[in-house]
């Protein structure tokens, strides 16, 4: 298998476990307080940039079949990549310091918190600030709370595979 052809397919693998995570489980998933436990995959871009297409790429197609119609499918998605690059950023400047997972884990729940929170407010109607409450606790659960102990442990087990996994 050529390296281009690795690349594809494992953004494809990483994009489709995403988005059946996703639509697997509908009830906590979607809505103010969401408990996405695919947002789990959101500190993959620790291990390498490569990982932020297929995230994208997952979120988009989870909010293409997702409840909130395009709305959801442009500023949920936008949100996803904010978020996963600045993971990667975080990753890449302060990986050597002590505590950057806490720092990486929190783009996503600042960056949905706000995003998602004012996409519910201007097209569904969702009180903004009780909203941004709302969606940040559940990526603060998934993310940090669940997140980032499963990071540490697979990072120590299969980190060095998951850097070459592209």
């Amino acid at each position: 298998m050529t390296k281009k052809t690795r690349s594809i397919v494992m953004t494809a693998i990483v994009a489709a476990l995403y988005a059946t995570l996703t639509l697997g489980l509908p009830l906590i998933s979607y809505g103010p307080i969401q408990f996405r436990l695919s947002e789990v995959m959101t500190l993959l871009p620790l291990f390498s940039r490569k990982y932020i297409v297929g995230l994208t790429l997952g979120c988009f197609l989870a909010n293409l079949l997702g409840p909130y119609g395009v709305p959801d499918i442009i500023f949920g998605t936008l949100a996803t990549f904010i978020s996963v690059y600045l993971v990667y950023i975080t990753g890449k400047y302060i990986k050597d310091k002590t505590g950057y997972i806490y720092i990486a884990s929190l783009w996503p729940v600042i960056v949905n918190a706000i995003i998602v929170a004012v996409q519910l407010n201007v097209f569904f109607e969702m009180p903004l600030f009780i909203t941004m409450l709302e969606v940040g606790f559940g990526q603060f659960m998934v993310i940090t709370i669940i997140g980032v102990p499963l990071f540490k442990a697979v990072n120590n087990k299969y980190g060095k595979y998951l850097n070459n996994m592209f």
